[in-house]
């Protein structure tokens, strides 16, 4: 099994009571040096007893761990701990084969980003992991990624990443769908994100006091500005995407709660897979069919998820958003409707 951030501590600070030349520890000084360390990393730990602790010291005397050089000796009648070895360091020892196991499995995920161009390291850095600690692939894949190297805009990730990184301002030459020509925006870039496969920048424009969202599909060109970098001191992007769904954040509007009617078909699909951290079941009706809800602010991702959702949802409340999806359904049912009659263009 994984070694878990506690374990690890503990191996840690054994490791340093067994090779202090200056102190002899028995199992309860070795109890207080897991808990004095472990509280420094979380003050609301529980701590640990005696029996985890002889674990702890079994693993790391064990193949699966690091074959440590334990002596116990005796004084009066307690049993004090310490390597034979004052040199040995759990630290300076090749890997362990769970460790290995480990490595293996995160090289595994590592290298699904190759392909992508702020990971151009990666090529490197995996045929050296894996010469230094003789790792070996799989001759099977085991895992896949929804991913899409040749997805329009991926190149300009790279540029952008280090800006970010870097704090440099960036002038970039843009051309929404709906526009007709490209503009030029000098912006200072904060966050990139990822939604539906596509990859969208937000930063904060010179033209505009609020937070910018650009598709880096629609990106023509990138050049650096020689200008002073405007820090993010206003917004985390951790909670700002907490009441949307997508990358759509519209102004002056709050989260509201909407009413979904799910299919007995469908309902369980969005059971196991929640539109949304919010997303709570309000009612099971006798037709097998599902009523939740959702606390959000209704914005055009969340309009295309539900039309997605064909005739498996149906929005119940507000009004204004079932009104809106409503005209949406009319006018999908008049097109086809027309469409029958017309010649195709395919």
């Amino acid at each position: 099994m994984p070694i878990n951030k506690n374990a690890f501590i503990r191996y840690q600070a054994l490791d340093r009571c067994f090779r202090n030349p200056g102190r002899s520890y028995s199992i309860d000084d070795l109890v207080d040096e897991c808990n004095k360390v472990l509280e420094e990393s979380d003050p609301s730990t529980s701590g640990v007893k005696k029996r985890q602790v002889y674990k702890d010291i079994n693993y790391m005397e064990s193949g699966q761990g690091w074959s440590v050089p334990l002596e116990r000796f005796k004084v009066g009648y307690k049993t004090y701990f310490r390597y034979s070895d004052l040199k040995f360091s759990i630290n300076n020892q090749p890997l362990n084969q769970m460790e290995a196991e480990e490595l293996r499995s995160a090289l595994l995920v590592l290298s699904k980003f190759k392909g992508m161009p702020q990971f151009k390291w990666v090529n490197e850095l995996l045929p050296k992991l894996k010469q230094s600690f003789s790792l070996t692939e799989n001759d099977n894949e085991i895992m896949g990624f929804d991913d899409n190297i040749y997805l329009k805009g991926i190149e300009y990730i790279s540029d952008l990443f280090n800006s970010i990184m870097n704090k440099q301002v960036i002038e970039l030459t843009y051309q929404s769908f709906k526009a007709n020509e490209s503009i030029s925006v000098i912006l200072h870039p904060y966050y990139l994100k990822q939604y539906n496969n596509r990859w969208f920048l937000f930063g904060l424009s010179d033209e505009y006091k609020n937070i910018s969202v650009y598709a880096l599909d629609r990106i023509k060109s990138i050049k650096k500005i020689n200008t002073k970098y405007k820090l993010n001191k206003s917004i985390n992007f951790e909670e700002y995407f907490e009441d949307i769904i997508g990358v759509t954040l519209p102004n002056e509007k709050k989260a509201e709660k909407i009413l979904l009617k799910l299919t007995k078909e469908y309902a369980p699909y969005v059971v196991t897979k929640p539109l949304h951290g919010s997303q709570k079941e309000k009612k099971r009706c006798e037709d097998g069919s599902l009523i939740v809800s959702i606390e959000v602010i209704p914005n055009h991702e969340l309009m295309n998820l539900l039309l997605s959702m064909g005739t498996g949802v149906e929005v119940l409340k507000p009004e204004s958003l079932r009104k809106e999806m409503g005209v949406i359904v009319k006018d999908l049912n008049i097109r086809y409707e027309q469409s029958a009659n017309m010649e195709r263009c395919d």
